[in-house]
Formats: structure tokens, C-alpha cells, sequence
């Protein structure tokens, strides 16, 4: 009886044990190599391997074509291990940041299966340090993405990310670079709570302090509102790619009247048109 009793306080004593380990652990489990795309989940200490990519085809993807060209080159020279810098892609809402680090990613990787994606939000920033720590030992390329970015000046996460940026002693992992978008320039919001922070310093101090995380990305690349025109043309793109016909719809007058209602003119706005008329017309696009 005593020796059972033992055995059962033993056995509780290391699912505690474990449970604690669990919650507390600083090391990182071991990334699924055969997968290219992860979640960063902070605290988890995770990288969660994510099946298939929210992206698509780069050749949909209109209007932009200089964008496109910039962080194509450049990532395609860091996925054959060659110098690569930083890219903030910043601008207007809806006009193919995002789309577009997701669909170059997608298009060399299927190539080059040694680069990764790795997507961090915003508010795990400070955990980057011990992330990077973990790739830098690693064989493959890694772009570490994080989508709509901004902070205020005295955000901690803005910080971090500065830091992270500079290099310190040890410098940024030669396997890492770093993509982010924002529809900030300089990802400070000029909104900021903390008057007695701007009072503080001089103009000229207070402009050092607004670029200087932007600065230390060596790719600024812009994206702008879309003319009537080009609208048109990204939704006629979207449906001849999907093949999507019907002889009774005048499509470019239900686009122009879909804008209307959303206020704006925009690659998003194209495809959440092209979505609707797909499902009026039963059509399933991927």
C-alpha cells in the first residue's frame, strides 16, 4: 500500500514537474524542416508550421510592377545566400504590401525550398532576439514578416525591433532578413499621447527619432492609390485568370459601382468584387 502511495506521488510529482517546463521553458522546439512557412508563436517559443500559403499568383498582382521587380531581386538574391537588404514595403491601404511579400515568397520558394518564411506579429517583437538566436544556427534562409506595423515613440516594441535592426556586437544573422508593412513611412505614428516626449526634444532630434527605425531598412519601397484605370484593369485580370464570364453582366459598370459603396479604388477592393460576382455566379475560385 505505502509502495503504491509512492508510486502515484511520483508519478504527480513529474506531470508538475513537466507542467512547469512547459510553461517556463527558454529553448525553442526544433523546426519541421520540410515546411517553408511558420507563425512565430511567442509563447509557445514555437515556430508553427502553417501547410499552405495565403498567396497568390505574382501575376495577378498589377499596377505594381516596379515593386514587384525590387523585392523580387532582392529576395532572390538572399535565397541564393547573397547580401539582401531589409525591405519596409509602406503606403496606402489595400494596394498589394502584403500580397506581394507573400506572392515573391511563394514564387522562389517553389524553387528554393531553403528559404523560409517566418511571420512575427507586431506585439511579439521583443521575443525576436531569442528567435534569432535559434536561426543563427540554422542552415536555411530565413525572411522574418511582419504585417502592418506601426508603434508610438514609446513603445517598447519599437525598441526591440531597433535593436534588432542595428546588429549590437553580435550583428543580425547573415540567414535573416527582415520584411515589414506599414501604411506609415517611417512606422512612428505622428499621433502621439506622450506630449511631454515631444516637448522635450528639439525638432531637429525629434525627426532623428521618427526615421530612425525606418532608416535601417535598406529597401523603402511605396505603393500608392490606384487610378480608375488601373482598378478596371486589376479586376479584369482577376476574372479573365479565373475565368469568369457571363454575357448578361456588365462587369466594369458592377466594379465602378462596387467602389463607390466601398469608397475607394484598390487591388483589395478589385478582389473582394471578383469574390462576390464568383459566388453570384457559383463560380469556386483558389
Amino acid at each position: 500500500m505505502e509502495k503504491e502511495l509512492l508510486i502515484k506521488i511520483e508519478q504527480n510529482l513529474n506531470r508538475i514537474a513537466s507542467s512547469l517546463e512547459h510553461n517556463n521553458k527558454t529553448y525553442i522546439e526544433k523546426i519541421d524542416h520540410t515546411k517553408s512557412v511558420f507563425i512565430w508563436e511567442a509563447e509557445q517559443k514555437y515556430l508553427r508550421a502553417v501547410e499552405q500559403i495565403n498567396a497568390i499568383d505574382l501575376s495577378l498582382l498589377r499596377g505594381i510592377e516596379n515593386q514587384i521587380q525590387i523585392l523580387f531581386n532582392n529576395t532572390l538574391s538572399f535565397s541564393k545566400g547573397y547580401q539582401a537588404n531589409n525591405a519596409l514595403l509602406w503606403g496606402a491601404k489595400g494596394t498589394g504590401k502584403s500580397s506581394l511579400v507573400k506572392s515573391v515568397f511563394n514564387k522562389i520558394n517553389k524553387k528554393n525550398q531553403n528559404l523560409k518564411l517566418i511571420e512575427i506579429n507586431r506585439e511579439d517583437l521583443q521575443t525576436l532576439p531569442q528567435l534569432l538566436n535559434y536561426i543563427r544556427s540554422l542552415e536555411n534562409q530565413f525572411i522574418l514578416y511582419c504585417d502592418d506595423m506601426s508603434f508610438s515613440r514609446n513603445d517598447i516594441q519599437f525598441k526591440f525591433l531597433k535593436s534588432v535592426l542595428e546588429g549590437g556586437v553580435e550583428g543580425k544573422p547573415k540567414n535573416v532578413i527582415f520584411y515589414a508593412t506599414s501604411n506609415i513611412r517611417h512606422l512612428i505614428s505622428n499621433d502621439i499621447s506622450d506630449n511631454s516626449f515631444s516637448n522635450a526634444i528639439s525638432p531637429s532630434d525629434n525627426l532623428n527619432e521618427t526615421i530612425s527605425l525606418s532608416d535601417r531598412f535598406g529597401l523603402w519601397i511605396g505603393f500608392h492609390n490606384i487610378d480608375q484605370n488601373n482598378y478596371i484593369s486589376i479586376v479584369e485580370n482577376y476574372l479573365n485568370y479565373y475565368g469568369i464570364k457571363d454575357s448578361n453582366m456588365d462587369f466594369k459598370m458592377l466594379a465602378l459601382q462596387w467602389s463607390k459603396v466601398r469608397g475607394s479604388q484598390s487591388g483589395r477592393v478589385a478582389w473582394q468584387f471578383v469574390i462576390d460576382i464568383a459566388g453570384k455566379l457559383g463560380k469556386k475560385i483558389n
